[in-house]
């Protein structure tokens, strides 16, 4: 991968900008907090790292803003791309645009970046950093060291891991110093049953009061909408641990393949069902993500 060539990086799997937007059915509640999406470009003020495993089509904070204008998103945490590797400057210029009021971000470091660099991403609105071991390329060996290096921050760590890691995983996440949120319902695998040890070890995560979780459900799901294999895990999440509990719209969606692209709004919608009661659904919008990103 070191030697990645520009014929290459054409041959990699185009992600598209999602075009058809519902507004849910759902009355969503003010200050609803979207926990997960993605900037990308202009890609002549912010090149796209090499090596990288697809190519974004340009989704800018004003795609993003018509995009929560339907849905009725009013808070944001933006999650730095894998193919911006450590280069945050997207991902700080987006949290300036949106308003530091209204925005925060997750940001990827590594060992190389500098303490001046982290109080300037915590000022920027930065609240964690990301650990991505699908499709980003951070080193998962350096959750300790990274963890130390954000401790006196306040910030958590966000990782997105398969769910078969998860096992092993287990009692390294439970001695880090901070806190962490697990991206996409742990990327469990349905097919595997409420009883495997990936799905247990969510839960146990989750009762350990240092974890939380994001219920962007459909990344996990082998179904089209409504996703009805996760449903039963995200209901059981939620019963474990209400008040552990984020939503994400993961939007633009990137690497999905030939999956149908997702609809926010209806995403919207589903995450009102799995919530159950509208008190349930507006702690996970609304006061799960104020407690976790400081708003």
């Amino acid at each position: 991968m070191s030697h990645t060539n520009e014929a290459d990086l054409t041959k990699l799997p185009f992600s598209p900008r999602p075009q058809h937007i519902s507004r849910p059915s759902v009355s969503v509640p003010a200050r609803a907090t979207d926990t997960h999406f993605h900037i990308f470009g202009p890609q002549d003020k912010y090149p796209l790292g090499v090596p990288r495993m697809y190519n974004p089509q340009e989704a800018t904070v004003e795609n993003y803003r018509a995009m929560a204008a339907t849905v009725g998103i009013q808070r944001v945490v933006v999650v730095q791309a894998s193919v911006y590797s450590t280069d945050n400057r997207c991902l700080l210029d987006s949290i300036r645009e949106f308003g530091v009021d209204r925005a925060r971000g997750i940001a990827v470091i590594d060992t190389d970046t500098t303490d001046e660099e982290l109080e300037a991403l915590k000022s920027g609105g930065v609240r964690g950093i990301r650990f991505n071991a699908i499709s980003g390329g951070t080193d998962l060996d350096q959750l300790s060291i990274l963890a130390k290096r954000i401790e006196a921050l306040g910030w958590h760590i966000q990782l997105w891991v398969k769910g078969e890691q998860l096992p092993a995983l287990e009692s390294r996440l439970l001695d880090l110093p901070v806190e962490i949120s697990i991206d996409h319902i742990g990327q469990i695998t349905p097919a595997n049953g409420a009883n495997s040890d990936e799905f247990q070890t969510l839960l146990r995560l989750l009762n350990s009061r240092r974890a939380w979780v994001k219920l962007s459900g459909y990344r996990a799901s082998a179904k089209v909408y409504p996703h009805e294999d996760v449903k039963p895990f995200i209901q059981e999440m939620i019963s474990a641990a209400p008040d552990r509990c984020v939503w994400g719209s993961d939007w633009p969606h990137p690497l999905l393949g030939t999956r149908a692209m997702p609809d926010v709004g209806k995403l919207m919608d589903l995450l009102a069902d799995w919530a159950g009661t509208s008190a349930q659904f507006e702690e996970i919008l609304v006061g799960n993500p104020a407690r976790l990103y400081g708003f």
